[in-house]
């Protein structure tokens, strides 16, 4: 996959009488799962996808909810489910049309080769966050929480700054810069970036576990082959379970 999107192999079979391309927008949470999947969904359908990318939750023109109310097409999002409450409200999504695809719990990390501090239970958490410092989260649902939730329930010093970005990428970017000490965030926006290691998942009463959801957009353009992806991604097939797997997330339960 590219982010203008993968050209299917010529060999494969077309969706029959429809599209045999998709658009989807798709934020940071579940991301590394299905590019890693993606080219197996292409390969065995014959359904290319076009991607773009945005944040589940936030302000300003990253985020999913912007893009479509100014006039960007999608026939899928993927994002938090309390970003997709937003667009649901909005009108945006097909009733009905709603998949849990995997969960993902908030983690702590450190640059690649610093200390890993305790972060086991809340006041091991507190005095981390004071050691840190200078401490970054995506924008999106994870970082508000951790600004709204966490920082005011562990009552800490003015000496502690919390730096919201755009996108998970970014704030592993500026832990890895040097540009804060300690990153907060979904699992599976931190166990593969390079440069980082993760410390451990924060503390059960600090704990925001996210479920990462796909729906078909109400004014997808193509929504059988649309179907088809979300299909695929709610399946039990080896490689995505195994692609789940290591981003550190698990199947949504019930």
């Amino acid at each position: 996959m590219t982010e203008q999107g993968t050209a299917a192999a010529a060999s494969t079979p077309a969706i029959a009488d429809g599209p045999n391309t998709i658009k989807v927008i798709i934020s940071g949470g579940f991301a590394t799962v299905y590019r890693d999947v993606l080219p197996e969904f292409e390969r065995s359908t014959g359904i290319g996808v076009e991607t773009g990318s945005g944040a589940s939750e936030g302000t300003g023109p990253k985020t999913i909810r912007h893009q479509l109310a100014n006039g960007t097409k999608a026939d899928v999002v993927i994002l938090s489910r309390e970003g997709l409450r937003s667009l649901t409200e909005d009108g945006r999504i097909r009733a009905g049309s709603e998949a849990g695809l995997a969960t993902a719990p908030l983690a702590a990390a450190v640059r690649a080769g610093s200390r890993k501090p305790d972060i086991g239970n809340d006041v091991a958490l507190r005095k981390a966050l004071i050691d840190a410092g200078e401490v970054v989260a995506p924008s999106s649902t994870s970082g508000q929480y951790v600004r709204d939730k966490v920082f005011p329930r562990l009552n800490l010093p003015d000496t502690v700054r919390l730096t919201l970005e755009a996108r998970g990428t970014e704030a592993a970017e500026a832990l890895r810069a040097g540009k804060a000490n300690l990153s907060i965030g979904p699992t599976s926006e931190l166990v593969q970036e390079g440069g980082i290691e993760v410390v451990g998942l924060l503390p059960p009463d600090f704990q925001l576990v996210q479920t990462f959801t796909a729906a078909i957009v109400s004014d997808a353009q193509a929504p059988e082959a649309a179907k088809r992806l979300i299909d695929f991604l709610v399946s039990d097939s080896d490689i995505l379970l195994a692609a789940i797997k290591r981003a550190g997330m698990e199947r949504p339960r019930g």
